[in-house]
């Protein structure tokens, strides 16, 4: 009981990432479930700011033998996304790169990622889509400075690299089980970044050689 010279511990609200973290998870026990992913891992390509790895995985723990099932939903709906996010970078910015800059990210950000287009373009796409770096950026981004004619590689850039990062947690949570989930969330980031630059690395090195 607080007393008149105590004041009351106003208890602290979680953030909004938090809760929308939140939200996205009470989904697992939804029968949508599967269709929620989707929609989430589609419109983590365009805004949303969680990956769908968050629900993937509640969904894989819960029936590993669906595992390869959700990584497909999750992988078609990112990629579908990823579409629609070029759309918009190539027939609407102008209409809507005031909301996207600086709500969702930086006009630095957008600059950074445009200048790396002219060199990288499918490793750009891919390393994007395989580690944490923010999908979205990368896909808005394409529309606006790749030409339609580009929409094939950038398309196949996506799935290869969505389909690899999502089938990867799947399969390690049916091989494991839950107790893989720690190990997922701690480190699989870290080892899908030193993947990626070997995988980078060992290309260059190739094309050197030859």
């Amino acid at each position: 009981m607080n007393t008149p010279n105590t004041p009351a511990v106003e208890e602290k609200k979680p953030g909004i990432v938090r809760r929308l973290y939140d939200w996205m998870l009470s989904w697992a026990n939804s029968p949508w479930a599967s269709l929620a992913m989707f929609l989430f891992a589609m419109a983590e390509s365009i805004f949303f700011p969680i990956p769908p790895d968050v629900l993937l995985i509640a969904l894989c723990v819960g029936l590993p033998k669906k595992s390869f099932r959700y990584a497909l939903i999750c992988t078609l709906g990112s990629v579908f996304g990823a579409m629609i996010g070029f759309g918009l970078g190539a027939f609407a910015w102008e209409l809507v790169d005031s909301w996207f800059i600086p709500t969702i990210f930086s006009q630095e950000a957008f600059d950074s990622v445009a200048d790396l287009y002219a060199k990288w373009n499918f490793w750009l796409v891919f390393t994007a889509g395989f580690t944490p770096l923010p999908y979205k950026l990368i896909t808005i981004s394409a529309g606006v400075c790749l030409g339609i004619g580009e929409f094939g590689i950038f398309v196949l850039a996506s799935l290869i690299s969505r389909g690899l990062r999502f089938f990867l947690v799947a399969s390690l949570i049916w091989k494991f089980g839950a107790p893989i989930k720690k190990f997922i969330d701690k480190y699989f980031n870290l080892c899908a970044i030193a993947f990626t630059v070997l995988l980078i690395g060992g290309f260059l090195l190739v094309t050197q050689v030859l």
